[in-house]
């Protein structure tokens, strides 16, 4: 007797907790709204038969003890798979929210440096001190720091510099005792050559943090699962989460037409010499400069700069960053990549600790994957072959993702992708896509093109100087255009030729007017060397100032280019020789890149 009044406890609590179970999965699955009403109902329909069978099964049928032992096993167990699930589909909402809904603010970090050696400790020091500045690049850091300082009681005198260079040059040479800088500058401080160790020979005194808007609205379409589109995946240069702003190493265009069940991606140069367009006046209008600066005033300015280089419309953008390759890689554990015969890299040099890559396909883990999207300085095509690495990466990664074998891992997929991913997508766009992509089941044709140019030496607005970069070929441009809408209109890329002689690029109309900047000659060493005192009491005395010179005035006339290592009197111009100070591009970019077919 006793033990039926047991059993019957606790099969009535068994059965309430299934039914209740049952139907948390069936509401959840509901309100995530990713299932086809097909499947929704089959999902209803499964359930319940699992339930009712469950019921009878312990209520019913049960009559000796191991059947009824059996029957309440059976039930915990299946009352654990729909709380499982119930996670599952919770955790997947609660993503979806998270990426698709941003602060709407970008974290700006600013820093006032000084020399490690410096006796300079912190910010009390620097009352009374010579900070130099850069006169026209990020100003609005720059002010904020300054006034944040005056709030706190601090005086300092500003020397305003035209170039990185020349403040990192003028915090060396002890010209200034410390100087103003935005966080996101720092990576290019320490491509700058003499000046690699940088992070370790300059310590943070004081620091600024301050908030700007993201603008960055979608132009979005009625409906994804039926009209096509266009992705920006802007990818930064940086680990952990994407608050801060930096610049954009990976800048990958994803063009989708569902209809056709096409898509083509197309990936830009980072070093692209191209005019930046921000029309929120967190930079030059119209300057010239690297692609990958861009990243430094928000995913929108590179948006808005590739837009209107390809004469395109760019629906929806997605950053991500080191950190989301590398977690979401690990995640689905590993990628299948292949390298062509001629490509074989023994060493990376984006991470010389780690194996390369040899013919013929290779597994990556997440670190190799990421060094292997990374890499150009091992390539004979440099930048070009980065990019073409890159886009294998991305399309290994988006076949291990929509396979079965990914939900195998889905939790640790989930984990990776939070935090370093964000895109202006909606929720409901999220959720109607994956919805089309569980319904219909496509088969994606995948295309690509990737776009070149050929290697040179030019002046970068958002430095102050010049910098190697890659010099766009217009015929690209006009055929990377053509290409995206040829799939958005319901074609193929391939309909779109490239029937141009590759080896004679033809320079865009912008660069009108706009010549190379020849490398400084290095001096002939004198017979007597000097003492760092006398160089620096000879630059007292001879009123030496290695920050004046005009870093905008090769755009008007090539020219007027000044050597910032020579004096100038404010009042005069000093043209160099032309016939002396030959073009001599940086080694590390190659001259005439010859690859980059559509494929």
């Amino acid at each position: 007797m006793k033990k039926s009044i047991f059993y019957k406890v606790v099969t009535t609590f068994l059965s309430a907790l299934l039914i209740v179970c049952s139907l948390l999965l069936l509401w959840r699955a509901y309100k995530l709204e990713v299932l086809p009403s097909k499947l929704f109902m089959m999902a209803i329909v499964i359930v319940s038969l699992i339930t009712l069978i469950l019921l009878v099964l312990m209520l019913g049928v049960a009559k000796r003890w191991y059947t009824r032992f059996l029957s309440c096993i059976l039930v915990i167990a299946c009352c654990f798979g729909m709380v499982m699930g119930n996670t599952y589909m919770a955790r997947t909402d609660d993503f979806i929210t998270k990426i698709t809904q941003n602060s709407g603010n970008v974290k700006n970090t600013v820093n006032v440096l000084a020399l490690e050696k410096s006796n300079i400790k912190d910010e009390k020091d620097l009352d009374g001190k010579k900070v130099g500045v850069l006169k026209s690049i990020d100003t609005r850091g720059t002010d904020t720091c300054i006034n944040e300082l005056k709030k706190n009681g601090i005086s300092i005198t500003t020397k305003k510099y035209t170039s990185l260079q020349n403040l990192i040059d003028a915090l060396y040479h002890k010209k200034v005792d410390a100087i103003i800088l935005n966080e996101t500058y720092r990576k290019n401080v320490v491509e700058i050559d003499g000046y690699e160790a940088f992070d370790k020979e300059a310590k943070t005194v004081y620091q600024s943090v301050f908030y700007t808007e993201d603008v960055n609205e979608a132009l979005a379409v009625s409906d994804v699962t039926t009209k096509p589109f266009t992705i920006l995946i802007s990818g930064n240069d940086s680990y952990g989460d994407l608050e801060d702003v930096s610049r954009s190493d990976v800048n990958l265009l994803v063009t989708i037409n569902p209809s056709t069940q096409t898509v083509l991606m197309t990936s830009l140069p980072r070093d692209y010499y191209v005019p930046v367009m921000c029309d929120d006046g967190g930079c030059a209008q119209g300057s010239l400069d690297k692609l990958t600066h861009t990243g430094m005033h928000g995913v929108d300015t590179t948006r808005d700069t590739i837009e209107d280089l390809l004469g395109i419309d760019i629906n929806y953008t997605v950053r991500v960053n080191f950190s989301s390759l590398e977690n979401i890689v690990e995640a689905v554990r590993g990628v299948d990549v292949y390298v062509e015969e001629g490509l074989a890299v023994e060493h990376f040099y984006a991470n010389e600790y780690l194996e390369g890559v040899e013919e013929g396909w290779n597994h990556l883990n997440g670190p190799r994957a990421l060094a292997f999207a990374r890499e150009r300085h091992a390539y004979e095509d440099g930048d070009v072959q980065r990019v073409k690495n890159q886009q294998q990466v991305l399309n290994a990664l988006i076949n291990k993702i929509i396979s079965s074998e990914a939900l195998l891992n889905y939790n640790a997929l989930l984990d990776a992708i939070s935090g370093s991913f964000e895109t202006n997508m909606s929720m409901e766009e999220i959720k109607s896509f994956i919805k089309f992509q569980l319904q219909t089941n496509p088969s994606w044709k995948f295309e690509n093109f990737v776009l070149i140019g050929y290697g040179d030496r030019m002046m970068c607005a958002e430095l102050g100087n010049a910098a190697s970069v890659l010099v766009p070929d217009q015929r690209y441009i006009e055929t990377a255009g053509k290409k995206i809408h040829a799939v958005l209109d319901g074609k193929s890329s391939k309909s779109v030729k490239e029937d141009f002689d590759k080896t004679d690029p033809r320079l865009p109309d912008y660069m009108d007017g706009v010549e190379s900047v020849p490398e400084e000659k290095e001096e002939t060493p004198q017979e007597q060397t000097q003492t760092q005192s006398e160089v620096q009491q000879q630059d007292l005395n001879t009123g030496y100032d290695n920050s004046y010179y005009d870093p905008n005035a090769m755009y008007t006339d090539p020219n007027q280019y000044v050597d910032p290592n020579q004096y100038v009197d404010p009042g005069q111009n000093v043209v160099p020789d032309a016939q002396t100070q030959p073009v001599m591009p940086e080694t590390d970019v190659q001259q005439t890149l010859n690859t980059g077919q559509g494929t």
